[in-house]
């Protein structure tokens, strides 16, 4: 039988490290490339990924032995509510007697450099078939003759007449 999710409570100074709340949280915009310092990003732009999903940090998670937990949330400074950008991961940094839960994984920035370094190495990263179709229907639609009409060129006024 599975165990019932933890429930939720409001902060208090005697929650112990190893309960939920305690846990830190990660959305995907702290490890966005595409993201301004402003707009939520937290690490070096050299060191994150172009738009990564939560579905992706829960993958790269699930091998890194760490507890963690999805959560259906919004980042406070995302514009959009769409899915694809929806989701928050908790993750146990420290146990109940505040030693670290993983010796790797010493701070809530280790853990973001380590997420954002093996999302690259996926194999939903490797080779996206979508968009290797969408790539060579513009090479072939370029390169299919130049008789077509919304082709570049120097636009100017028109004839004078």
């Amino acid at each position: 039988m599975a165990a019932a999710a933890p429930m939720r409570q409001n902060w208090n100074p005697s929650i112990k490290h190893n309960e939920m709340e305690r846990w830190i949280c990660i959305y995907p915009a702290y490890i966005n490339s595409k993201r301004t310092r402003q707009e939520g990003r937290r690490l070096p732009k050299e060191n994150c990924v172009d738009n990564p999903t939560y579905i992706e940090i829960r993958d790269v998670l699930s091998v890194s032995n760490l507890q963690f937990l999805m959560e259906n949330m919004k980042y406070c400074r995302e514009k959009s509510s769409e899915l694809q950008v929806r989701g928050r991961v908790r993750v146990q940094l420290r146990n109940a007697d505040g030693t670290l839960f993983n010796k790797d994984f010493p701070s809530r920035e280790s853990i973001m450099l380590h997420i954002a370094s093996k999302i690259p190495l996926l194999k939903t990263r490797q080779n996206k078939p979508g968009e290797s179709y969408h790539q060579q229907s513009q090479t072939q639609s370029s390169a299919s003759g130049s008789g077509g009409g919304g082709g570049g060129g120097k636009k100017g006024k028109g004839k004078r007449r």
